[in-house]
């Protein structure tokens, strides 16, 4: 069974390889090796013995709201976040159809409404615009291309929900 609980700083290591493993594979195909690098930023690093490499994942993994989905022990997915803003979601590929994505997204949003926020603003990678669709989030403008820590050329889609609202 899933569960969703807040992020802890022992949880370092497996997030920062959970993100690296899925963000690449999942949204970096596009990016030859160099950038995909470059694109990860500290991320690339995941999984280093380097104190230096952790302490760049921790600082980057910091955010007001962050958490995390556990199955059998181990850390499935990820949320990051802040006042009306859903920074990240990552889940490990193999819980992809499981709902754990659902589940962290609606924690976010219950704890945003909690805070008084009346909208949810992300910039969904285009590999998770259905996803976020399915949730009932709607396109705000365009595809755009922006930057990843010192990569760019990054394609997103700009999307919103209005929290009173549960399509």
């Amino acid at each position: 069974m899933t569960t969703i609980r807040p992020y802890r700083e022992s949880d370092t290591e497996e997030v920062g390889r959970l993100i690296a493993e899925t963000y690449a594979r999942f949204n970096l195909g596009f990016a030859d090796a160099d950038q995909r690098g470059l694109l990860l930023g500290p991320f690339r690093h995941a999984g280093s013995p380097d104190p230096a490499h952790r302490a760049a994942i921790a600082r980057v993994i910091s955010s007001p709201i962050v958490l995390v989905a556990v199955d059998g022990g181990e850390v499935v997915g990820v949320l990051r976040g802040r006042s009306e803003r859903l920074a990240s979601l990552f889940v490990r590929g193999d819980h992809h159809p499981r709902g754990v994505g659902r589940l962290l997204v609606a924690e976010f949003e219950e704890e945003a409404a909690r805070r008084g926020d009346a909208v949810v603003r992300l910039a969904s990678t285009i590999f998770a615009v259905p996803f976020y669709t399915a949730l009932g989030y709607r396109r705000t403008t365009g595809v755009r291309t922006g930057r990843s820590f010192d990569g760019t050329g990054l394609p997103y889609q700009p999307m919103k929900k209005e929290l009173g609202s549960r399509s």
